[in-house]
């Protein structure tokens, strides 16, 4: 799911700066845990189109860039625009 993410982002938003990171390691067990071991992802991202969008507008556009993901398992994104 990593590598489908990242490269997502990579073809929806042409970063300058791209790190995804995979932390459901730290919530194992967790609600949200779906035995797949990728259902938290942590997103820094640097992108000109995000940059020229409120914050909330960044995020509603990376959830609906990642909208399969969700659908596919990942319960929980974390994500930070520089």
């Amino acid at each position: 799911m990593k590598k489908r993410i990242e490269e997502k982002l990579q073809k929806n938003l042409n970063p300058k700066f791209l790190e995804v990171k995979n932390n459901s390691h730290l919530h194992a067990g967790h609600s949200g845990d779906n035995g797949s071991g990728e259902t938290h992802f942590a997103i820094a991202i640097e992108s000109v189109e995000l940059s020229e969008m409120s914050r909330v507008g960044a995020h509603r556009r990376v959830n609906q860039i990642l909208k399969d993901e969700f659908e596919m398992g990942m319960h929980a994104l974390e994500l930070v625009v520089k």
